[in-house]
C-alpha cells in the first residue's frame, strides 16, 4: 500500500470547501491509504500552489481539481491516478480496498 502520497484540500472554510474536505477524506478511506487529509486554509499558500479558485484538491503539490467538488468517485480516481503516476500499481496504492481485485480503472 503506498502511503506516500500526500493529499491537500485547499478552501477558505466555506460549506463547499468542508464538504470537499469530507468527500476527500471518505475517498482515501475507502480506497484503503493510512494518510491524513490537509486542510489548508491560509490564501499564501494557496497563491504559492497556483490555486486561484476554490476549492481545491492538490495531490503530492499538484493541484488535480479546482473551483468544484466533484463526488467521491471522482476523487478516489484521481487519487488511484496519482499512485499510479507515482510508480506504483492501483493494487498497491488501494490494496484492493476499493473493491477493485487489483483492477482500479
Amino acid at each position: 500500500m503506498n502511503n506516500n502520497i500526500k493529499i491537500q484540500v485547499l478552501g477558505s472554510g466555506c460549506p463547499t470547501c468542508k464538504k470537499l474536505f469530507e468527500l476527500t477524506e471518505q475517498a482515501v478511506q475507502e480506497v484503503g491509504l493510512e494518510i491524513k487529509v490537509e486542510y489548508i486554509t491560509d490564501i499564501q499558500k494557496m497563491i504559492e500552489m497556483g490555486v486561484m479558485q476554490s476549492p481545491a484538491l492538490a495531490i503530492n503539490g499538484k493541484p488535480v481539481m479546482t473551483g468544484a467538488i466533484g463526488d467521491k468517485d471522482d476523487i478516489k480516481k484521481l487519487i488511484l491516478n496519482e499512485c499510479e503516476n507515482e510508480g506504483g500499481e492501483s493494487a498497491g496504492c488501494c490494496g484492493g480496498g476499493c473493491g477493485c481485485g487489483g483492477n482500479c480503472q
